[in-house]
């Protein structure tokens, strides 16, 4: 049996994604790029909202309901426009206190446009209670 999703519940899929599967310390997520995404007239889609679908998909593996993202480091590797459908697969890959290791890779059919390595924290109450 699958885990259910426990955090990230108000998301808008429209903004990050739609959660396609979850695993233990796994998570799948997709988007379809929308002409609201285009940075111009050729629908050249701002990376911002592929790293959002990473950043969302790695939150979802770790399934903790009070997981931030810490920090980033990622490559944008190839474009994506309007009407791509990007699909984001996140992997718990270290763990050690609070602290979680996520590899990430977007694709756009077998093109690889995303890859990163995300540090997240999964907290003992709500980041803003602190």
């Amino acid at each position: 049996m699958h885990p259910q999703q426990r955090t990230h519940l108000a998301i808008r899929p429209e903004l990050v994604g739609i959660v396609t599967a979850i695993g233990d310390g796994e998570a799948t997520a997709t988007l379809v790029a929308t002409p609201e995404m285009a940075a111009d007239e050729r629908g050249l889609v701002h990376g911002g909202f592929t790293f959002g679908l990473a950043d969302y998909a790695a939150m979802v593996a770790v399934n903790d309901p009070y997981v931030v993202l810490g920090a980033a480091s990622c490559k944008l590797l190839a474009p994506v426009v309007v009407g791509d459908t990007m699909v984001a697969t996140a992997r718990v890959t270290g763990e050690k206190g609070k602290k979680r290791v996520v590899a990430v890779t977007v694709t756009v059919a077998e093109r690889v446009v995303f890859e990163a390595e995300l540090t997240a924290f999964a907290l003992e109450r709500h980041v803003l209670d602190a």
